[in-house]
């Protein structure tokens, strides 16, 4: 079955309004408050159409000031009851719906948190982004508007059904006849309707996926005259959008003029059946005014609540891909041993044993790994790390080299054997404790919206303006930070895109410098500044270094010959392991990049 398919197959209707109901129960007094007033307000409406029949007839059989100037008191009175009943009842509806989405917002921010790295490796960014804006923003309308509109319409109809059996049975009885057929005329529209608008929403998540992966890749776009292939693609997807939307529309839209014509039938039997009623004495003027103004006000709900499908539709399919990524499985941690901190000095508190000394021993033995069970990325990998050594990868691109580091953070678990921190099974450790002794510095630099401060304080929250001048001085950041106009104030853009590649990388630096980590893992971290950058930050990575034990993975072969051992991976498995005298004697891979006889992928 295809991904489209899956995602246009029916969906559970009442379980999905039964949770999003159930968000309810959190804000019960602006939910009560607001079907109390919007009873009153659907009343008023009642009450006020069942004054007709005495007025009219009192008009038109025995007219007594008094009783007129009465009943317009009355009616007065009713008006002003049914303007505050709807009033306040929109009000704390509104209320209700903008508490209920506030809510629904933080517990997907909040879930989002939680996930593994494997949830992002299989959802784009714009799917994601398309759920916390698309499909909350139609939710935030449904409720703000349809919650309250179908309240108010289903008391209206059941009061008023109420007022036209004790007028006239036999009217109420065709009414009632019409009523079955709007029912299946409804459920013949809302079946195709809902199909298409789930399709919609698909292919909307799908474009803003699209659109947000072209925005991020301009520079390669270009570079590449790839624009009007890129355009043509947009101008495929934005078709297929308004085909779904076109089809969702048509029949969403069939239900106005539908409900719309055969209620005035409706009305228009009442009045032709009522009158012959008049006309034999079994009903009054009065009663068949009263009745005609209950059947449109029995039929005008019935509208609204279909005029409201294409909200309602919308939403529920937005609401199934909220909860859908609400229900996604947390980062599982079923660690037992935690950090602790005795005289200034850390420790791993084992339960039941001594505390073990923080060193940074990484051993991996026979460790097996596979994004999906079917297809290994590791094999077999064996390796160890002593407190304070320098270990580098190499290999081609997809050996395997930023899988091995992924695994010491704890990012994926692995299929077979074991990895040890300080000799203890890295999965008897809480992932918090682990990667709090841990700092990466990645190729894609990770900056955030702030002060430059801010953004090198991220390492530790807690660190001093002077611990974060001192950090960027060892990674050789202070120099540039100093020349801007507001220094260390210095408001980033978006992903620092304010800054160079190469002052960003420094920022990185800088940020986990600041961690003090125990571990440090260095992936591609100069492959993309230029060579004088690039001997600034080795010159912070040599102090950063020292006394931790550091991964290493590197493209430019200068960067790992200090390292005291190099592991050369090929298709997850190491083929060469040994320093750099070792492995030039070895005469293999590892010397065919260095003498240029061969180059990485």
């Amino acid at each position: 079955m295809s991904k489209n398919m899956r995602h246009m197959a029916p969906q559970n209707l009442g379980k999905t309004l039964s949770r999003l109901f159930g968000y309810f129960k959190f804000y019960k007094v602006l939910f009560i408050f607001g079907i109390l007033f919007t009873i009153i307000g659907s009343l008023g409406g009642i009450f006020f159409n069942a004054m007709l029949s005495p007025i009219i007839d009192m008009l038109v059989l025995d007219y007594q000031l008094p009783v007129f100037v009465k009943y317009l008191a009355i009616l007065a009175g009713i008006t002003g009851l049914l303007a505050i009943g709807q009033y306040l009842g929109t009000l704390f509806m509104g209320r209700l719906a903008q508490n209920i989405v506030h809510k629904i917002h933080e517990e997907m921010f909040v879930n989002m948190e939680k996930l593994p790295m494997n949830y992002f490796d299989t959802h784009s960014q714009g799917e994601m982004m398309s759920t916390f804006t698309n499909d909350v923003d139609i939710l935030n309308q449904a409720l703000e508007q349809s919650v309250a509109q179908v309240m108010t319409s289903v008391i209206t109809i059941v009061g008023t059904f109420i007022m036209m059996v004790s007028i006239s049975t036999w009217l109420t009885a065709m009414i009632l006849g019409m009523v079955v057929v709007i029912y299946f005329v409804i459920k013949f529209i809302s079946s195709r309707s809902s199909r298409n608008f789930r399709r919609q929403q698909l292919q909307l998540s799908e474009m803003n996926g699209y659109i947000a992966e072209m925005m991020t890749g301009q520079k390669v776009i270009k570079v590449f005259n790839h624009e009007q292939p890129t355009i043509d693609e947009f101008i495929k997807q934005n078709e297929a959008l308004r085909l779904s939307s076109t089809d969702a529309t048509t029949y969403s839209v069939m239900i106005m003029p539908i409900m719309g014509s055969l209620s005035y039938i409706s009305y228009s039997l009442s009045a032709i059946l009522g009158a012959f009623m008049v006309i034999s004495g079994s009903l009054s003027v009065g009663n068949i005014a009263s009745f005609l103004q209950f059947t449109r006000s029995f039929f005008n709900p019935i509208t609204q609540m279909s005029n409201q499908m294409n909200t309602v539709l919308a939403a529920v399919a937005g609401a199934e891909r909220i909860f859908a990524m609400l229900d996604e499985v947390h980062e599982i941690d079923e660690g037992t041993v935690t950090l602790t901190e005795v005289d200034g000095q850390k420790f791993w508190n084992v339960p039941n044993q001594e505390l073990v000394p923080l060193n940074g021993a990484i051993t991996f033995e026979h460790v097996d790994f596979g994004y999906v069970e079917d297809r290994l990325v590791l094999k077999d990998i064996n390796l160890y790390a002593k407190p304070g050594q320098k270990i580098a990868f190499v290999g081609s691109t997809g050996a395997g080299k930023t899988t091995i580091t992924n695994l010491i953070n704890r990012f994926y678990e692995i299929n077979e054997g074991r990895i040890l921190y300080d000799g203890i099974d890295l999965r008897d450790i809480k992932k918090y404790d682990i990667r709090s002794t841990l700092s990466m510095v990645l190729q894609d630099v990770a900056l955030f919206e702030g002060t430059i401060q801010e953004n090198i304080r991220y390492g530790r929250l807690d660190a001093t303006d002077e611990e974060v001048v001192a950090a960027s001085k060892l990674a050789n950041a202070d120099y540039f930070i100093s020349t801007l106009p507001d220094g260390y104030q210095t408001e980033l853009t978006v992903n620092g895109d304010n800054l160079s590649q190469g002052e960003r990388q420094l920022l990185s630096i800088a940020r986990a410098a600041i961690a003090n980590p125990t571990i440090l893992i260095l992936d591609e971290a100069t492959s993309s500044v230029d060579t004088r950058t690039e001997k600034l930050i080795a010159t912070g990575m040599d102090k950063l270094m020292k006394g931790r034990t550091t991964f290493v993975i590197a493209h430019r072969l200068s960067t790992v010959r200090d390292s005291n051992a190099i592991m050369v991976l090929e298709n997850g498995e190491i083929i060469e392991r040994g320093d750099h005298d070792v492995l030039m004697d070895l005469k293999g891979r590892y010397y065919d990049l260095n003498q240029g006889t061969i180059e990485l992928e």
